[in-house]
């Protein structure tokens, strides 16, 4: 490859999930070595790259989209005179399409699953070369992360960690399983080491990524097994001050993980964990492995250890065979155990999926309209919740300059959006910032004392 470090720019276009954000971001680490820095304009960069996500509807389609417009900035590029754009697309819709993908869109010149990325680098010179296989799909997610460059630039207070890849539950409306893998589980000494670096480059705050996160089934030695060993462990790194985690599912939810939120003011106190519906009949459906009063008794044990717990969720809505009791049976579950933010989506087909197959497909109509009364209600929760923070003085870790001069932007614990007027200096830090106007998506407040 030919070019020096100023000379080779690279855009990510990230869909989906928080694990494709940290994805994408380990993907520009490990490029950098070959000369890449990042633009946020794909018409002036030397590598494209789409990062998808095979969750949402229609994924394929907007991807194939999007590079039907990658490839016609290429040809007014090369038109230009500047130079070859090379296009690759990773992700789970290339682990699950990644053939389709090269017959249907002969522009792209890689195809990468997200246990590959790290072999970018390899990719990216044969393609240059243009000889060797243009497909990387099938890698073990331990040798992804072995080869991945030791150190991180995570351009912020807070970043993303991955510990967890992959789910055994076979939810059979879920791709994940087939596109993800099995669950593998990160050592706990290798997060340890990367969770210090990021707290040594001034991250105070980092989520702990997976997709089935609470299946985690490191051992911390001492700290503990599984998910609240790995915890406890991190809870000790100086400078580490606040600690996340998602995507859990109900059924990893164990005892020595509610105890760690209950005993470790490092972990906020904000869980997302997805029930999906509240009808037993479509939970069965779904293979989801719990019932809806397994779950309720769930949040009453998690809510007895942490009282002051912000509970977040999924659903979907509209799954083969929902009858109109059952997504009544959903909105009786939302509102029994009041969520503080919530996340509904209308089911749609997954080829290769059980679901797809079932019968009792829903109309749209009908998934329309009941997706309009569930959001109704959880943004009447969500509403509730952040007024009932007017008046607080919660802490805040300031992340980052706010759209107005002198507004700062950061997070409350319950990982609201808190705006208020400070200095500079205070970004990275945790400040006491009372409450005194909630919105739907965010708080604004003034600083309780006077910064130095």
């Amino acid at each position: 490859m030919t070019g020096t470090a100023q000379q080779k720019r690279l855009f990510i276009k990230t869909y989906g999930c928080q694990m494709n954000v940290y994805d994408s971001e380990r993907m520009a680490d490990v490029l950098a070595p070959l000369g890449y820095g990042v633009t946020d304009q794909p018409d002036d960069a030397d590598l494209v790259v789409l990062n998808t996500c095979h969750i949402r509807e229609r994924a394929t389609e907007k991807v194939y989209s999007e590079l039907g417009k990658i490839k016609e900035l290429r040809e007014a590029r090369q038109e230009a005179g500047g130079g070859r754009m090379t296009i690759a697309v990773a992700g789970c819709v290339a682990q699950a399409e990644g053939e389709e993908i090269m017959r249907r869109q002969p522009a792209v010149d890689l195809v990468v699953g997200p246990q590959a990325y790290h072999q970018l680098p390899e990719l990216i010179a044969r393609a240059h070369r243009a000889r060797g296989e243009r497909l990387a799909a099938d890698f073990a997610a331990e040798d992804k992360f072995d080869a991945l460059p030791a150190t991180r630039n995570p351009g912020g207070v807070t970043a993303f960690l991955t510990v967890q890849e992959g789910c055994d539950k076979f939810c059979t409306f879920c791709v994940v399983p087939y596109t993800r893998g099995a669950e593998w589980s990160r050592p706990v000494d290798k997060i340890v080491d990367e969770a210090k670096a990021l707290a040594a480059k001034g991250v105070r705050e980092v989520t702990l990524l997976g997709q089935n996160v609470n299946a985690y089934d490191g051992d911390g030695g001492p700290d503990g097994k599984g998910l609240a060993g790995l915890v406890r462990r991190l809870a000790k790194i100086p400078g580490l001050d606040r600690i996340r985690y998602t995507t859990s599912h109900p059924r990893d939810m164990d005892e020595a993980l509610i105890a760690a939120h209950a005993e470790l003011p490092e972990l906020m106190p904000y869980l997302h964990l997805p029930v999906q519906s509240g009808s037993d009949k479509i939970l069965k459906a779904m293979n989801r492995g719990h019932t809806a009063e397994a779950y309720l008794k769930l949040i009453e044990k998690i809510r007895a250890a942490r009282p002051d717990i912000a509970m977040s969720c999924d659903f979907i809505v509209g799954f083969p065979g929902e009858r109109d009791s059952d997504f009544e049976a959903t909105l009786n579950l939302v509102r029994e155990v009041g969520y503080a933010s919530s996340f509904s989506f209308k089911y749609s087909r997954r080829p290769g999926t059980p679901a797809a197959a079932m019968p009792g497909q829903i109309a749209e109509a009908v998934k329309d309209e009941r997706l309009a009364r569930l959001n109704a209600l959880i943004d009447e929760q969500q509403r509730a919740f952040n007024a009932a923070q007017v008046g607080k003085v919660l802490p805040v870790l300031f992340e980052k300059k706010g759209r107005h001069p002198g507004q700062l932007n950061g997070r409350s614990p319950y990982l609201q959006a808190v705006h208020a007027e400070g200095p500079d200096h205070l970004i990275g830090q945790i400040v006491p910032v009372r409450i005194e106007a909630a919105a739907k998506m965010s708080l604004g407040g003034v600083l309780e004392t006077a910064p130095a």
